[in-house]
């Protein structure tokens, strides 16, 4: 069996009691990391068998192990394994080997920041990463998208981010960007995108959501007059 555990993405109290249960009787922890995931075990005193597997592993590696080990759990260094993490391969490989795949569901960056916001939630479009070039595509589909987008950005790079976007979209539209949720310094920072540059501007350390309000809203005001 394998086993893709969500793990806490800053305060470790976010693990699941049956995420510890899965690990407690696992054969082997595969991780991305094994300096993040000892972490966790540390806190719980666990003490389990890990190995490592990242992107840019092999396939026979995978195999090897899916093999050799009859119960695996799989995670990533935060959050939940494949959503713009690691983790789709050895899934897709467990299922080709005819092995069974189980979620053991917990947290997700997108998801806490998505329930915080305050935008519409019951239909939303995630972008992943922001990419380092060709911004633009994903510009447009912000701009044009009815729902609300939400995408991940890194450190130094979400206020140029904003400032290159708000050429795309109006000023009208509500912007939320959630800054390490869960952990000591988490922010929320909510208004227009101007608004919101100015309330980051001096705030560019951690991990960034960004969310941005669907252009439904716009439309129907246009019709409306």
């Amino acid at each position: 069996m394998l086993n893709i555990v969500a793990t806490p993405i800053g305060n470790l109290k976010d693990i699941t009691l049956r995420a510890l249960e899965v690990f407690a009787s696992a054969d082997v922890i595969v991780c991305e990391d094994m300096r993040e995931t000892l972490k966790i075990l540390n806190h719980y005193n666990l003490k389990k068998k890990l190995l490592c597997l990242h992107q840019h592993s092999f396939d026979q590696k995978i195999r090897s192990i899916l093999t050799e080990y009859e119960n695996i759990c799989y995670v990533t260094d935060a959050g939940t394994p494949g959503i713009s993490d690691p983790g789709n391969r050895i899934v897709e490989l467990a299922y080709e080997m005819g092995k069974p795949v189980v979620a053991i569901p917990g947290p997700s960056a997108i998801v806490a920041a998505l329930s915080i916001s305050g935008l519409k939630t019951d239909k939303f479009l995630f972008l992943g990463f922001m990419p380092h070039k060709g911004k633009g595509k994903t510009f447009e589909q912000i701009k044009c998208s009815q729902y609300t987008s939400a995408f991940y950005d890194s450190p130094h790079r979400v206020v140029k981010t904003l400032t290159e976007l708000a050429k795309y979209i109006s000023d009208d539209r509500l912007v939320v960007v959630a800054r390490e949720i869960t952990k000591m310094f988490e922010s929320v920072y909510r208004g227009t995108i101007t608004q919101v540059l100015e309330q980051i501007k001096d705030h560019e350390k951690g991990e960034f959501v960004v969310l941005v309000e669907g252009s439904d809203k716009r439309v129907t005001e246009q019709k409306s007059n």
